[in-house]
């Protein structure tokens, strides 16, 4: 059965620098990069090695934890360099790539008339697995396991992120596709959150529909699971990004893996906030070139609240359909704390009149106009968290490696990413989503 979500206690941060809905092509970068940081947790093992001719969709490395789980190449090319760090650890994989893609070709199959093994098999084959993530601890799914249920978040609610009706636009026999695909992995229901303006949804048998609105983090998945079926110790759901049940459904219908995103500038750094076309792992130069602006800006693969820093000689992330440009906040205000700025976003009615113009949008910067400290005590992080727990309690559980607060605090329901609104607003400047990462990795280690 289907259920509305409200969503009161959050905020929007409205920015400048929305992308316009016109859509062009990346310029093709000569170098591809697939960075195994990407998937928290995998241990990546090399199938192929520096100098080997790879197809687009063809596996280069595997998971040592889940070998079954395989990570694919978004081009054809050639393997040019594995990028090593400490103690031999691989940071990137750089592939060379032809002008033209040779794609490894895969079956066509009809996901409503095959079983799970047939579904599952096929995923783990192609390389699609990795976009299928576990919760709890946020990571890619395991194999052997079967989910209570599948949830896919269709709402972008977070800071200038892309409009899931212009991207999905023509996707909607791959959307059904993929969603009868997910509808094989769990002994449960695939819950699917959309808002009031969607027009994107095929309906797909086992599939339920929930309509949200509200303020971020209505998109998030964690948000949508608390309120529609909770995660109690034991059990685990998966989670899928809508972009990628598309990707997923296309492979079905076509046998061939796709890794091309509709990627949305935004950002006051562009000239032109737009969309464009562009595979996984094309070099974040190319996906801008010719829109940047000169200036000291920060560009972040993601956006503004859970995205990574990145330079333009880096990659666009694997999860990642968003480039944010902000200008860098590394220069400071004479009494910055002392004079009212009426430019400025604040949650707080302290020098602040953002409150009185909820409407405005503003060109921030990444200043976090203080340094870190002991935590203060606000009241702040509750009311941007709409999840049922204690967020600064739960934190501090995880400093002191409280394993059994920690369950107590609800951390088998959260990912980095809900923390992100209250380490935005914290006073402390403490870094949230780092804390809470560390603290799912500790719990994976000690109670798995």
């Amino acid at each position: 059965m289907s259920k509305d979500i409200r969503i009161k206690k959050g905020l929007d941060l409205k920015l400048k620098g929305e992308a316009e809905k016109q859509l062009s092509n990346a310029t093709r970068s000569k170098v591809y990069a697939i960075k195994p940081s990407d998937f928290h947790g995998v241990t990546p093992k090399m199938i192929l090695k520096e100098g080997a001719t790879v197809k687009a969709g063809e596996a280069i490395f595997f998971s040592k934890k889940d070998e079954a789980v395989k990570f694919i190449s978004p081009v054809s090319g050639t393997i040019q360099e594995i990028i090593r760090g400490e103690k031999r650890v691989i940071l990137e994989i750089r592939i060379l790539a032809d002008s033209q893609d040779v794609y490894v070709e895969h079956s066509k199959i009809n996901p409503k008339s095959s079983s799970r093994s047939e579904v599952k098999e096929h995923l783990l084959a192609s390389g699609c697995w990795p976009f299928i993530k576990q919760r709890p601890y946020d990571v890619v799914a395991n194999s052997a396991d079967t989910p209570k249920a599948i949830f896919v978040s269709g709402i972008h609610s977070a800071p200038l992120e892309g409009d899931l009706n212009f991207v999905l636009n023509g996707k909607k026999d791959a959307l059904e596709a993929g969603f009868a695909v997910l509808t094989k992995l769990t002994s449960g229901k695939v819950h699917v959150t959309v808002d009031s303006k969607t027009d994107f949804m095929p309906s797909t048998e086992g599939v339920v529909v929930h309509k949200g609105q509200g303020v971020h983090p209505v998109g998030l998945v964690s948000t949508q699971i608390a309120k529609i079926d909770p995660i109690n110790k034991g059990e685990k759901v998966w989670t899928v990004q809508i972009e990628d049940v598309a990707v997923i459904g296309e492979l079905f219908l076509t046998g061939k893996f796709n890794a091309e995103r509709i990627v949305a500038l935004t950002g006051t750094g562009f000239e032109r906030p737009s969309y464009v076309k562009a595979l996984i792992g094309a070099q974040i130069s190319d996906v801008v070139a010719g829109n940047l602006k000169e200036g000291n800006y920060r560009i972040i693969s993601g956006n503004v609240l859970t995205g990574d820093k990145k330079t333009k000689e880096d990659a666009l992330g694997f999860y990642h359909s968003q480039i944010t440009v902000i200008p860098e906040g590394d220069d400071y205000d004479f009494f910055g704390w002392n004079i009212p700025r009426p430019n400025k976003f604040s949650v707080y009615r302290a020098m602040m009149f953002s409150f009185l113009t909820p409407n405005k949008k503003y060109d921030l910067n990444t200043n976090t106009n203080g340094e870190h400290r002991g935590f203060v005590l606000t009241g702040e992080y509750e009311k941007v968290c709409p999840l049922d727990i204690y967020p600064m309690q739960l934190l501090k559980a995880i400093l002191v490696k409280d394993i059994d607060q920690m369950e107590a605090l609800g951390i088998y329901e959260v990912a980095p990413e809900d923390f992100a609104l209250t380490e935005f607003v914290d006073v402390s400047k403490q870094d949230h989503q780092r804390i809470v990462r560390q603290g799912l990795d500790l719990m994976i280690k000690e109670v798995g």
